[in-house]
């Protein structure tokens, strides 16, 4: 019991000891020791208090030879600590303050990768995913012969997948929820910025599909155009993909149009109802 009892008491001594030192090289006005503290605090991965540090001795050696290293670390206590907005933006700051750094090109290639980690789940809203995109673009450009490029391109892979995804699973949901004329678009929109998607086959079906129930819900007067239009995809679909695994169901899908504008060129006893809805 009594060696565990000072055990205990020696574990206190030793963390109130290390509290005291660093609240005491806190309060120093000693630079240089602050500064080595910092610096020893951070290569322990002691990233709190080395922030700490860093963080009240930036603005006081600004214009010092110290100055860029300070920032430079405390950029990386912040990415180490996870906090990820603050990094990028700290990343980003340390390249506009000196851009003529030999760390330059590493600090915005962090501030990407900031910008990359918080990106979240494609589920969720994407605005950090295309920032990131948009970060990278900008780093390519001020660095195309970066030592990051391989990194860089893997990244924005990724990237771009999870707003391919994004969009595929929303336009999925509008097609469960029957919401057709988003579907359409959603699905418009995916094929159009997303050309190498995986999901493009199924993009190219679901929108003949979403078209040819849009118009079923359609009043007459526009069924005729939807119906033109659901033809129009249904051909575009066909040229693209003419051994498509969906092939069947859009076969259906054409002779159940073809079936209904011939209903609709037939006479209808409620025509003139329908034209004064439309």
């Amino acid at each position: 019991m009594n060696k565990k009892i000072c055990l205990l008491f020696l574990a206190i001594c030793l963390i109130f000891g290390a509290c005291s030192k660093f609240a005491m090289i806190q309060k120093s006005d000693n630079l240089d020791l602050k500064y080595k503290s910092a610096v020893k605090y951070y290569e322990n991965k002691e990233y709190i208090k080395a922030s700490a540090l860093f963080e009240e001795l930036i603005p006081i050696l600004k214009g010092q030879a110290d100055a860029e290293k300070a920032q430079y670390y405390y950029s990386y206590c912040q990415y180490y600590m996870q906090q990820l907005v603050l990094s990028a933006y700290y990343f980003k700051k340390f390249y506009e303050t000196f851009p003529r750094s030999e760390l330059a090109e590493e600090a915005y290639y962090m501030h990407c990768i900031s910008l990359y980690e918080d990106s979240p789940e494609y589920q969720l809203d994407q605005t950090n995913t295309k920032q990131a995109l948009d970060a990278i673009q900008i780093f390519l450009e001020r660095f195309p012969k970066t030592r990051y490029l391989e990194d860089c391109n893997g990244i924005v892979d990724k990237l771009i997948l999870k707003l391919e995804m994004k969009a595929y699973n929303q336009a999925k949901l509008f097609y469960k929820m029957r919401d057709y004329r988003a579907c359409v678009i959603t699905f418009e929109n995916l094929i159009k910025d997303f050309p190498s998607s995986k999901y493009l086959e199924e993009a190219y079906f679901l929108k003949l599909a979403s078209q040819y129930s849009y118009a079923n819900i359609s009043i007459d007067t526009k069924k005729k155009d939807r119906y033109q239009s659901a033809i129009d995809f249904y051909y575009l679909f066909l040229d693209k993909y003419p051994s498509s695994k969906f092939l069947k169901e859009a076969e259906k899908t054409y002779e159940s149009i073809q079936t209904k504008l011939a209903e609709l060129d037939a006479p209808h006893k409620n025509g003139w109802w329908d034209w004064l809805l439309g």
